[in-house]
């Protein structure tokens, strides 16, 4: 059945989020059929002109060659006048001079009245005639735009014209994160392309970490390892075949380019033979592609500042690029590189854009990431919408400053409560005041609170001379969570260090082990009176943690900590998760994160329907999270299925919002389930997944049982979004607790500033203040 033809091109768009941003435009992406009266209209135009196709490209109708968007909403031509707009980015976010435009004239006006120009420099003819959604439109690739602002105007002879600011930035950024990480080390001497042999970029060429960009063709053998091609017209015969979606036996050739953008290598790659096919342009896309980007995130977090990286997430993923996707990633979008999740959305945004000026835009670019991956898919895609249009993540967090860094850093307060008072709480008792499944989690998650520690993860290669000391560089390098956004929390004007948004005044630890009867009052009154905190510098204090109000402020209206009400509102979320609680030495990718996702997304939106939940064991696949992994491959193919579903759904029905089009789209197959079992036959339990412990009748709960945290087993929400809780007086008398008058003064004393009132907003606790935000 034909697909209804796409609307208005542009709307106003505000994200739901308050805060005084100004709306932005962006486009609506959706499948395009052209109507008979724009087919007709392209028949005379190519009469009156005599153009034809474009070697290589798709004619529409018999017509034209296809757009570069050709998935992309024309604009209405009942609007009497010409439009302009950057079909490759936002306008105000080009970088390195290039952009990919697209020109529509009114229906009655033939194109080749309409001129284009850039900066006051007539560019007409850098515009090709192309179709979009069955009407001519005018596109070309510009290149060469001067930094900073450049007016585009699209003009008709003797007719209306129409304007566009567009904004360029240095192909070596910043655009929205804000002033360079310095120092920064260069990691191209260590990079190595994928399928390149072992080859690296080599040195740097500039102090920005900059390499040449380099197009090469590897083939896969039938070992399943990949080698660079012999030559354009040779495919080696260990050349192993890839059959495509379509059932088509190709061989296993694919093009990966490698190159650098933001301070950072970026590599694609998608199959293309290149003795069948020509080199890829906008127009000019290669024939196996399934027009869908598949954007891979890395994760870590510790040691990842300061440098470039020497990898990405992997390109050459022959189960996604068997199957037509082409697949992306950058060196500071792995966060054991970047543990940034500003820097690794600019840097996707220059990637992005990077490969639409060479192939054209995708349908959809979809996100794929596991652990500090998943940071960077929910706060991408929240914080900057039209990124990612779904999602699929494994091992999720919401964020790393406000679900990892406060668990990681109570289990330290744990620890070392523990070792300084031997015998206070024992080992049962210790287990229990954490929340964990496993006891040996607490030791675990204490030792990755070194991401706090402005010396505790720096990369060896780091010069000793550059990095922060208390006393002999207190200006240094810090390599720590919240230096790497200093610019967004600020920095305090009396000590000169990055202000951090990291509380625990009036967190009452134990607080449900007390109830439950697992600790008596004495030991409640002693953990919380010797638990101490972190100072400025992470380490141990045996005062509280305060956090500074600025900052924390700040990581709610930047979306640091992930909201969840941005541009996350209105794409399709699947949450894989390996089941690892309880892992023999404990772990830090605890199941309760998902829920905490999911937690955030109703209380931002009213509803989760986006939300898709699934868990299995994990040695159901012994390599985790890859897509060789059946049930983690399927997710991927699902969702796409979903994003395509809810773009025609849109087109249909262009008033729905977007949650609607979520829901009417929905592949049956999505559906919150756990796989009881750990082989290939393992069960499938379909059914809402709910935040219980084991023993509570729910078959998903008793298979994979969900535990908390320190934080959570004080009485905080399972959404953790609460940096610095509202506190009230210490009250005996409406305590859960039972308290001696003597105990109760004891209580006071220790909670002089109050204890922690969780059904209040927190301190400084507020909304998302908007979407594209600038630092």
């Amino acid at each position: 059945m034909p697909l209804q033809r796409c609307s208005a091109a542009r709307r106003l768009f505000d994200r739901r989020a308050g805060g005084g941003v100004d709306p932005v435009r962006v486009r609506l992406w959706g499948r395009c059929s052209p109507s008979v009266a724009g087919a007709a209209v392209l028949a005379g135009l190519l009469a009156a002109s005599g153009t034809g196709p474009v070697p290589g490209s798709p004619a529409t109708a018999g017509v034209l060659p296809s757009s570069a968007a050709p998935f992309a909403p024309a604009a209405d031509r009942t609007d009497p006048q010409v439009s302009v707009s950057v079909l490759s980015s936002r306008s105000d976010t080009v970088t390195g001079g290039r952009a990919l435009v697209r020109v529509e004239p009114p229906a009655s006006v033939a194109p080749e009245r309409v001129r284009l120009s850039a900066a006051g420099v007539d560019v007409t003819d850098r515009l090709r005639l192309v179709e979009a959604g069955g009407n001519p439109a005018l596109e070309g690739l510009l290149t060469g735009l001067a930094e900073g602002e450049s007016e585009l105007v699209a003009s008709v002879e003797g007719g209306g014209s129409d304007g566009l600011t567009v904004v360029n930035h240095p192909v070596e950024g910043p655009v929205f994160s804000g002033p360079h990480q310095e120092p920064f080390l260069c990691d191209t001497d260590r990079f190595e392309p994928a399928g390149g042999g072992g080859a690296t970029l080599g040195p740097a060429l500039d102090e920005d970490c900059s390499a040449r960009t380099v197009v090469r063709h590897v083939y896969r053998d039938t070992d399943g390892r990949w080698h660079p091609l012999p030559g354009p017209g040779v495919v080696p015969s260990d050349a192993d075949t890839a059959t495509t979606a379509a059932g088509t036996r190709v061989p296993f050739v694919a093009r990966v380019e490698t190159g650098t953008v933001n301070r950072s290598v970026y590599e694609t790659a998608v199959l293309h033979t290149p003795e069948e096919e020509e080199e890829p342009d906008p127009w000019t896309a290669p024939r196996r592609w399934n027009g869908r980007l598949v954007y891979k995130f890395g994760g870590g977090c510790t040691g990842g500042w300061y440098v470039q990286g020497p990898d990405t997430a992997g390109v050459l993923d022959a189960p996604m690029l068997e199957r037509g996707y082409a697949v992306a990633s950058a060196s500071l979008n792995v966060f054991g590189n970047n543990c940034n999740d500003l820097l690794a959305a600019e840097t996707m945004s220059a990637v992005h854009q990077r490969f639409v000026t060479t192939m054209g835009v995708p349908h959809s670019t979809l996100g794929w990431g596991n652990s500090g991956g998943a940071y960077q898919a929910h706060q991408i895609a929240d914080n900057y919408p039209g990124l990612l249009d779904g999602i699929v993540v494994s091992q999720a967090f919401p964020d790393v400053g406000f679900s990892v860094v406060p668990v990681v850093t109570d289990a330290l307060l744990l620890r070392e409560y523990a070792r300084e008072h031997p015998g206070e709480l024992d080992r049962v008792e210790q287990h229990a005041v954490s929340g964990f499944l496993q006891f040996e989690s607490i030791d675990r998650l204490a030792r990755e609170a070194s991401r706090v520690d402005p010396r505790g993860a720096c990369r060896q290669d780091l010069p000793e001379e550059v990095l922060y000391h208390p006393e002999d560089n207190p200006g240094g390098a810090r390599c720590e969570v919240f230096a790497a956004t200093q610019n967004v929390y600020g920095t305090d004007p009396q000590s000169g260090l990055p202000r951090r948004p990291l509380d625990n005044v009036g967190v009452q630890y134990g607080l449900h082990a007390l109830v439950e009867g697992v600790i008596d009052t004495e030991q409640f009154l002693h953990l919380n009176e010797h638990i101490g905190g972190l100072d400025a510098d992470g380490a141990l204090s045996g005062e509280r943690t305060e956090a500074d109000q600025a900052a924390t402020e700040a990581a709610y209206r930047s979306g640091r900590l992930l909201n969840g009400g941005g541009g996350l509102a209105d794409v399709p979320v699947v949450d894989h998760r390996f089941y690892e609680d309880d892992l023999p030495g404990g772990d830090l990718h605890m199941r309760y994160h998902s829920f905490s996702v999911r937690e955030r997304l109703e209380q931002a939106n009213g509803t989760a329907d986006n939300h898709v939940m699934l868990v299995e064991d994990k040695e159901r696949s012994p390599d985790g999270f890859v897509s060789g992994s059946p049930l983690a491959l399927r997710s991927l193919v699902e969702l796409d299925a979903w994003v395509s579903g809810m773009r025609e759904q849109q087109a249909q029905n262009p008033r729905w919002e977007p949650i609607d089009a979520i829901r009417a789209s929905r592949p049956g197959f999505l559906q919150d389930s756990c796989w009881i079992g750990a082989g290939p036959d393992a069960e499938r339990v379909v059914g809402e997944q709910v935040p219980l412990p084991a023993g509570r009748g729910d078959r998903c709960a008793d298979a994979f049982p969900v535990h908390t945290s320190p934080r959570i087993e004080a009485g905080g929400p399972l959404a953790s979004d609460v940096v610095a809780c509202a506190l009230r007086p210490f009250d005996a008398e409406r305590h859960p607790g039972e308290f001696t008058e003597q105990q109760a003064e004891r209580a006071e004393a220790i909670f002089s500033e109050g204890v922690c009132d969780w059904d209040e907003p927190g301190r400084g606790q507020q909304g998302l203040a908007g979407t594209w935000q600038r630092f």
